[in-house]
């Protein structure tokens, strides 16, 4: 099984922006980790971070249209609360996928309390730091499994 993960803007600055909030792991090793996760159980995750919403939307077409992909696992950003264009394009291409915040979008300031994806995410994974990355990857992999 082919899995996407999906990480939006600023993300690329994992183990130097805000370690209080974000932790001291680079966006490289956190990715490491889970390409591991995967292979171990057999399976493959292939890793975009862009800062770019338009290839964020091309990313989720080609999962769909070039990529064979089952399922996608985003940590949209920023674009969580803003992009009603990612939204269309998770719900266009009708793979199922999981929201990851590192933080607690829930207990942070009033504007990112608002999620534009979460409603139709299958699960939601917030402040749980970069556990939820790994929740997230294995529970897409389960739920694969039990199709």
């Amino acid at each position: 099984m082919n899995i996407l993960l999906i990480n939006g803007p600023n993300l690329n600055l994992l183990g130097m922006r805000e370690i209080d909030i974000y932790g001291e792991m680079t966006l490289s090793e956190l990715e490491e980790n889970l390409v591991l996760i995967a292979q171990n159980q057999g399976h493959k995750l292939l890793c975009i971070q862009t800062n770019a919403e338009h290839e964020i939307i091309n990313a989720i077409h080609d999962a769909k249209l070039k990529n064979n992909i089952s399922s996608i696992v985003i940590n949209p950003g920023a674009f969580t609360h803003t992009s009603i264009a990612i939204r269309d394009a998770l719900s266009g291409v009708e793979i199922p996928f999981y929201e990851v915040h590192i933080s607690d979008i829930n207990n942070r300031e009033d504007f990112r309390k608002f999620s534009y994806l979460s409603d139709i995410a299958k699960k939601v994974f917030s402040g749980q730091g970069l556990k939820g990355y790994e929740l997230a990857l294995n529970d897409a992999i389960k739920n694969n499994l039990e199709k």
